[in-house]
């Protein structure tokens, strides 16, 4: 038997100007005294599509590491408190939209409300459409990235414009949709291939692979706009994919990749986004005895192998775009892969299972392979 459970989201808005529009209407959408959780780098995009259109906004929370620490998380719910915020607004990536789900949830659980949120999303990943959050424990002497997934946190309000993406680093954008491939795929571990996430999935696996097909090689997002090399509806298309690829998150659980990819970024500080670039193919090939004929709703009908297919398309891709394919390319030594693989098997046990038979020995040669 299986099912499929929706989250408690009430409106998606996408298109070019719906940034601006939503934004001038707000009001009429239930948020009220809005504060702003974003960082200094997404200011300009604050200063011209948020501000001017939100009048009763009570003020800006900046200090948002990544990985979302949790006295990150602390500071945010005071501030949401000492200036009497209603309602958050989510200005950027990952890290600031698992904050404002991090508040939303202890505010509740303080002061007996969550905080109805607004995603404005300036990746890929896909966030935004997800209940699920981490919030990295900082105070034992191991960092450890805890997850949460609490339903009620999920945006209420997602807008998907691409003047969102359009300023973000080449690597940030292009590395969250990896990220994003990543939700469809691991997405198909415990569904059937008639499961409406991999229909929906298959669709956005596509549209992200067209795309970055023809994404060039080395310029920044708007110098390939001038270029006319991409258009703003390349961008569009990009953001529907992220959507598509997670579309009923509530009704999938992810595996060796994503739980990987929690322990580099909360324990190592790797940056999120990249770590899919290293992990996802990998893990696809070592997993493909678990995954059976399931990955054939991302591959050519006439493939053979379709797990080995798909990984052999994200490989290139990721190689082509110039991301990082080694956890050595992103500064984490040797040493450290032993407390990886520790954590891993305390903490992940079910999904190391997926590896098959000699489950842990197959893990460390998978972990040496990426590094």
């Amino acid at each position: 038997m299986e099912k499929l459970e929706f989250l408690p989201q009430d409106k998606v808005i996408w298109g070019r100007q719906a940034l601006s529009d939503t934004m001038a209407t707000l009001g009429r959408h239930g948020f009220s005294r809005p504060i702003v959780f974003t960082v200094e780098p997404l200011e300009g995009l604050y200063r011209r599509f948020i501000e001017p259109f939100l009048p009763d906004q009570v003020g800006t929370y900046l200090d948002l590491p990544p990985h979302v620490p949790d006295f990150a998380v602390e500071g945010g719910l005071k501030a949401c408190v000492a200036r009497g915020a209603g309602s958050i607004v989510a200005l950027g990536g990952g890290s600031v939209l698992d904050a404002a789900k991090a508040v939303s949830h202890f505010h509740k659980i303080k002061h007996g409300r969550f905080l109805p949120i607004v995603a404005l999303p300036t990746t890929l990943s896909g966030s935004e459409f997800s209940h699920y959050f981490g919030v990295t424990e900082t105070t034992e002497p191991v960092k450890f990235k805890r997850s949460y997934a609490v339903r009620e946190t999920a945006p209420k309000l997602v807008v998907i414009d691409p003047e969102l993406v359009r300023g973000t680093p080449r690597g940030l954008l292009l590395s969250s949709a990896v990220k994003g491939l990543d939700h469809a795929i691991e997405g198909m571990r415990l569904v059937g291939a008639d499961h409406p996430h991999g229909i929906l999935a298959a669709s956005g696996v596509r549209r992200f692979l067209g795309v970055l097909s023809r994404w060039p090689e080395r310029a920044s997002t708007e110098e390939a706009l001038v270029a006319g090399a991409v258009t703003l509806d390349d961008l569009l298309q990009l953001q529907l994919a992220a959507w598509q690829c997670y579309f009923f998150p509530a009704s999938v659980i992810y595996g060796l990749s994503h739980r990987i990819g929690h322990i580099l970024g909360g324990t190592f500080g790797v940056p999120h986004s990249m770590t899919s670039c290293i992990t996802l193919a990998p893990v696809v090939r070592a997993c493909a005895g678990f995954y059976g004929d399931k990955l054939r709703i991302f591959s050519e009908p006439q493939a053979q192998h379709p797990a080995a297919a798909l990984a052999g398309e994200i490989a290139t891709t990721v190689k082509r775009l110039g991301l990082p394919t080694r956890l050595r390319d992103l500064g984490l030594e040797r040493y450290q892969l032993p407390t990886l693989l520790a954590l891993l098997v305390e903490n992940y046990p079910e999904e190391v299972k997926d590896l098959g038979d000699g489950a842990e020995e197959k893990l460390f040669e998978l972990v040496q392979g990426i590094w």
